[in-house]
C-alpha cells in the first residue's frame, strides 16, 4: 500500500472561515519593463520608411567590390574586407577542406573539448607574426576585446581613448578598474590623467591602431612615450590595422616603427582576413591567465574549423602578398584625396575608411539613402555608437575595388551632395 504524503511545497486549500476573516491582498503594479524599448522619435520615424539604413540583406557577390541588393547590382562601400580576402579562392578553399573533414562546428568551449589543432597551430602563427610569445583564438572579434576584462583589475587604471570601439568599453565595465578617458589622441591630456595614477596602483592604456569609425591613427609615438617613464601597460586593439599597415602589414605598430611597445592587442579576422573569428596575443604569462580567467571566452563554444582554417589561408597571403596592401592604400589615397577636393575636411591617415559628419540622423538616412539610388552601398553611423552627437556616413574601400569604381563613389557623393544641399563638413 502506497501513501502519499503531504508535499510542503504546494500550496494547500485554505478553509472558508479562514478565507472570510483574511483582508484582500492589495495589488501593486509595477512599472513595465519594456517601456524602455522605444528608439527616439527621429530614429523611429526613419525604421518605417525608405530611409532606413540597417540590416538590408545582400543577396549575390557578382564581381568584385560589388553586391546585389534588392536585385540591382550596387557598387560595395562600405565592407572592412580591406584586401578582399573574403573571396579568394584560396581561403575559401581551406574553409571548405576543414568544413568537410571536422564538421560545420565544435560544440564546446576551448578550454574543455572544443579546441581545434587548428586553432593551436593559427596561435602559433599569430604569436609569431606579430612578434609576441603567445596568442589565444576567440569565436568573434567582439568576444577577443572582452575576453580583456579580467587585466582590468581592482587596483587600476584603465586610460582609454575617447574614439575606442563599443567592445572595448563593455570589457572596460565588465572589468574592476577605474576607467578614465582621455581626448581623442590627446596626449595633453592623457600625461595629466597618467600624473594622477598612485604608485600603488596599476596603469593601462587603451587604444585602436586604426580607429574604426574616421579610420584615423593612434598617436602610439606619443603613448609609448608617456607610458614608459611610468610602467603603464599598452594594449592596442588592431581590428581594423592588422594586416594592413606596416611593411609587413602587422599594423599601426609596425607602421610606426613600435611593435614592441605594445603589450598586448587584438586582432580581428572579420576585417583585412576576410572571415570569423579574433585573436588575444601577448606574453605567455598573460595568454594563459586569460585562458583561465575569461568568462567571454571561457563559456562560448569555439570557432569553427572553416573559419579557423580560412584565417590561416589569409594569414599566409598577408605574409607572402604585399602588393595587396599597396593596392588598396592606393584606393584609399585616391578616396581621400577626391573627398577633399569636394570639399569635405576628413581625419587624416590614409586608411580605407573614411568617415564624415553629415549632420542630423534623417539628413544623414536620406544622403544614405540617395547614394543608394546611385547604386552606392555606404554605412550609417549614428550615436551613441558615434561621439560629437552628430550622425556619419561611413565609406571605404578594398584592394577589390578598381581606380573607375573609385571615381564611381566620388560621382555618386558629390552628385547626393549637390541635390541634399549644404552639409557640415568637420573633421571626425
Amino acid at each position: 500500500m502506497i501513501t502519499v504524503s503531504h508535499d510542503p511545497c504546494q500550496p494547500q486549500s485554505e478553509s472558508p472561515e479562514k478565507l472570510r476573516t483574511e483582508p484582500e491582498s492589495e495589488c501593486r503594479t509595477v512599472t513595465d519593463a519594456f517601456s524602455k524599448c522605444r528608439l527616439p522619435q527621429d530614429e523611429e520615424a526613419i525604421l518605417s520608411s525608405s530611409l532606413y539604413p540597417y540590416y538590408l540583406p545582400v543577396e549575390e557577390r557578382p564581381g568584385q567590390g560589388e553586391v546585389t541588393i534588392g536585385g540591382r547590382r550596387v557598387l560595395m562601400a562600405g565592407s572592412n574586407d580591406y584586401l578582399a580576402l573574403s573571396d579568394d579562392p584560396r581561403v575559401k578553399a581551406a574553409a571548405a577542406d576543414a568544413l568537410l573533414r571536422l564538421g560545420a562546428g565544435n560544440s564546446g568551449s576551448r578550454i574543455l573539448n572544443g579546441t581545434l589543432a587548428l586553432h593551436q597551430s593559427l596561435e602559433e602563427e599569430l604569436a609569431e607574426f606579430f612578434g609576441h610569445e603567445a596568442a589565444m583564438v576567440v569565436t568573434t572579434g567582439y568576444q577577443a576585446s572582452l575576453t580583456l576584462a579580467p587585466l582590468f583589475g581592482p587596483n587600476d587604471v584603465l586610460l582609454a581613448d575617447q574614439h575606442v570601439h563599443a567592445s572595448l568599453l563593455d570589457a572596460a565595465h565588465a572589468g574592476q578598474a577605474r576607467l578614465r578617458r582621455y581626448r581623442h589622441n590627446d596626449m595633453t591630456h592623457l600625461a595629466r590623467l597618467l600624473e594622477t595614477v598612485e604608485p600603488d596602483q596599476g596603469a593601462i592604456v587603451l587604444t585602436e591602431g586604426m580607429f574604426s569609425v574616421g579610420g584615423d591613427l593612434c598617436d602610439l609615438p606619443g603613448v609609448a612615450k608617456l607610458a614608459a617613464p611610468y610602467g603603464a601597460r599598452i594594449v592596442v586593439d588592431t581590428a581594423h590595422d592588422a594586416g594592413l599597415l606596416g611593411p609587413d602589414g602587422r599594423g599601426a605598430a609596425e607602421h610606426h616603427g613600435l611593435q614592441s611597445a605594445v603589450d598586448v592587442q587584438t586582432i580581428t579576422f572579420s576585417k583585412c582576413f576576410g572571415t570569423l573569428g579574433g585573436a588575444v596575443a601577448g606574453p605567455r604569462h598573460v595568454i594563459d591567465f586569460l585562458r583561465h580567467r575569461a568568462r567571454a571566452a571561457l563559456f562560448s563554444a569555439s570557432l569553427p574549423a572553416s573559419c579557423t582554417a580560412a584565417a590561416r589561408a589569409a594569414l599566409d597571403i598577408i605574409r607572402t602578398e604585399p602588393e595587396r596592401r599597396q593596392t588598396v592604400l592606393a584606393a584609399a589615397e585616391r578616396l581621400r584625396s577626391g573627398l577633399v577636393a569636394l570639399g569635405f575636411a576628413i581625419a587624416p591617415g590614409g586608411t580605407p575608411t573614411v568617415s564624415f559628419v553629415v549632420g542630423d540622423v534623417v539628413l544623414c538616412c536620406r544622403f544614405w539613402a540617395e547614394l543608394l539610388e546611385e547604386g552606392v552601398l555606404a554605412n550609417v553611423m549614428l550615436p551613441p555608437s558615434v561621439p560629437g552627437r552628430k550622425a556619419h556616413l561611413r565609406v571605404s574601400v578594398t584592394a577589390a575595388h578598381t581606380t573607375a569604381q573609385v571615381d564611381r563613389l566620388l560621382n555618386a557623393i558629390a552628385t547626393v551632395a549637390g541635390r541634399v544641399g549644404p552639409i557640415a563638413c568637420q573633421i571626425v
